[in-house]
């Protein structure tokens, strides 16, 4: 994915985000935000017992989940 499509995407979208952010943004329910989280797919941090995810983590997690002609196609 291009960067500048990536940032269009995500454009509407805060520069750390929590956890109703992600899901919405990945369209996914809240047992599997957090199963991302927790298994350290999507980096983030924590502040008290609330997940925080930089836009950047999130951009990264969707670049490695859709393969490129840079990646020879291959996927994790």
């Amino acid at each position: 994915m291009k960067q500048q499509e990536e940032v269009k995407m995500f454009a509407n979208y805060p520069d750390v985000l929590g956890i109703k952010d992600l899901r919405q943004a990945l369209g996914i329910g809240r047992a599997g935000a957090y199963k991302l989280l927790e298994a350290g797919k999507i980096q983030s941090f924590k502040i008290g017992n609330t997940y925080k995810i930089p836009k950047s983590a999130l951009i990264e997690y969707v670049n490695q989940q859709c393969p490129t002609g840079d990646k020879g196609g291959e996927q994790e």
